[in-house]
């Protein structure tokens, strides 16, 4: 008896003394940011050829942003900690472990602007977060059966999510998002690497870098949490009859941001110094189905005035990142259906946040909504996100629900735009995927400017006149429930009318006559089956497209 109580309390004595010394994450602050070993008259030093193409195309030369941190600094506080983790140029801070006296010993040297604790405790251990967290940063992982709707007799899987932003027609011309580089942040991509559907990635070498920000030590991303995996899968699948993705052929950068077993403001350091690191390589898009309001320490939690593009962590290097030329694109968010229910970086203006709607084309009820804090509406666009068709960490296809299952099908098709036009500086790309949305011209906190599509943000400047009057277009009802179509389309009495399956299947012709040019045209697509078509009309000047739904 008296050796079982020594046991216990020397376990007692112990366990007070990792209290009192708890080893944490802290980020530190500098005041300034000395060099001597680098210059921003020699940028590529510390910034890739790509990096730098990218930055010219942009109008935006290198700045003390994009300065290393001082290593002297580094030197001088490393001899007071466990272990650095990494340095953040863009914040000019180091993410390190220790204790809280070495936080108060560092905070002290005259160098040091502030010491703030961004995670409780340094190696990660498993609890009962995770399945909570995955909802909470974005990730709704709900497995469907592969017959969880009814497919045509000659349908893949993946043809309906496809064809709502037109990847099929972006396939045949030739755009397959070659040439351009796109990261990928996540919880990590188990199962990626013995895929086949993800097998040409490793055969080409499209996968240029890889690395884990969570756990810096680590050479190794491909295990952990399979969310990256079905992420990454929407982006860059090639499998015929299992799942064809929008950018196969781009090539990417995979970065694990995400700490599975705790939620701390330790990732969205982590994620900022990954976009730094993507930034330094080149990349063109970096996808994020990832976002952050709530913490396991409450302490760190934001509030709703937080939201407004700029105050928090990630937000600012995601606004960064963005002004240096990289489309951000990232998940809106699961919390729906309440107003103002945005996660960050979802909230910054210079984030495309997309949101989801389910088959019926409305509004899922999970997907985040906007306004932010300071009133500009969100989401940015929407996509497919109840049952989406991927692939799993053991290669096999799924489905599931998420807003993070819809960002990266518009990561996908962005990187096929931005293939076909490479001169196109990120804002103008932005400009077109938004230009070709399906309510472009009303925008709302539920959809934002609704679905893109690859045909009009392609082709659409094509079709505009040049020094007219804008063409009179309007195409109603849509979507269509009876049989009779009633189309405002320019000032001739005549015009040619098709209508165009989504994989660009001419189904219907016909020349259509009015009396006068103040009459709609109008026709009957009585015996046309539900689903969702191309109504065109031309006049041998004029060109007009537009999506329709036929219930």
């Amino acid at each position: 008896m008296e050796n079982y109580k020594l046991l216990f309390s020397t376990i007692l004595l112990v366990g007070m003394w990792f209290q009192t010394h708890a080893q944490d994450r802290y980020a530190v602050f500098f005041k300034f940011k000395p060099q001597k070993e680098y210059s921003l008259n020699q940028p590529e030093q510390f910034l890739s050829s790509k990096a730098l193409a990218r930055r010219a195309k942009e109008g935006v030369l290198p700045d003390s942003l994009d300065l290393p941190i001082s290593q002297k600094y580094i030197d001088e506080i490393a001899n007071n900690v466990q272990e650095v983790l990494y340095a953040s140029k863009w914040l000019n801070a180091l993410v390190l472990v220790t204790d809280e006296e070495g936080a108060l010993e560092i905070e002290s040297l005259p160098f040091v602007e502030r010491v703030e604790m961004v995670a409780l405790g340094f190696v990660p251990s498993p609890n009962t977060r995770i399945a909570k967290k995955i909802f909470a940063t974005v990730s709704l992982k709900i497995s469907l059966p592969v017959n969880h709707r009814k497919l045509g007799t000659n349908e893949n899987p993946y043809d309906f999510q496809n064809s709502l932003l037109r990847i099929p027609e972006m396939h045949e011309e030739g755009f397959t998002g070659k040439g351009v580089m796109v990261a990928v942040f996540d919880a990590g991509f188990p199962g990626t690497d013995e895929s086949n559907a993800l097998a040409h990635l490793f055969t080409n070498e499209q996968i240029v870098a890889t690395k884990d920000f969570v756990k810096p030590w680590s050479d190794h991303v491909f295990t952990s949490n399979q969310h990256g995996t079905n992420v990454l899968s929407l982006i860059a699948a090639k499998e015929e009859g299992i799942l064809v993705s929008g950018a196969p052929d781009a090539d990417y950068f995979l970065a694990i941001t995400e700490e599975d077993a705790t939620e701390y403001k330790v990732e969205e350091y982590n994620w900022v110094r990954a976009a730094e690191f993507a930034d330094s390589l080149g990349v063109d898009i970096i996808n994020s189905s990832i976002g952050y309001y709530d913490f396991d320490d409450p302490t760190m939690n934001y509030s709703p005035e937080d939201l407004d593009g700029k105050t928090t962590v990630i937000a600012q290097g995601a606004n960064i990142a963005a002004q240096k030329g990289i489309l951000i694109v990232n998940s809106v968010g699961n919390y729906g259906p309440a107003e103002t229910s945005l996660v960050s970086p979802s909230d910054s203006e210079f984030v495309l946040a997309i949101g989801a709607v389910d088959k019926n084309l409305e509004v899922s009820n999970f997907s985040s909504r906007g306004p932010t804090s300071d009133g500009r509406i969100k989401p940015d666009l929407t996509t497919y996100g109840n049952g989406v068709a991927l692939i799993k960490s053991n290669g096999n296809l799924g489905f599931s629900n998420g807003t993070s299952f819809s960002a990266p099908q518009i990561t996908a098709l962005a990187a096929g735009l931005w293939e076909a036009k490479p001169e196109w500086t990120r804002a103008e790309l932005v400009e077109n995927l938004i230009r070709s949305a399906t309510q472009a011209d009303a925008q709302d906190n539920e959809l934002g400017f609704g679905i893109p599509n690859f045909y009009d943000a392609y082709f659409g400047e094509v079709l505009s006149v040049s020094g007219e009057e804008e063409i009179v277009w309007k195409v109603f009802p849509n979507p269509l429930a009876e049989d009779n179509l009633t189309i405002y389309f320019g000032q001739g009495l005549s015009a040619e009318f098709a209508i165009i399956d989504m994989n660009g299947k001419t189904l219907q012709t016909a020349i259509l006559l009015r009396n006068s040019p103040k009459d709609p045209f109008r026709t009957s697509l009585q015996g046309l089956e539900p689903g969702f078509y191309m109504v065109q009309l031309q006049d041998g000047q004029h060109l007009k497209r537009t999506k329709l739904f036929r219930q």
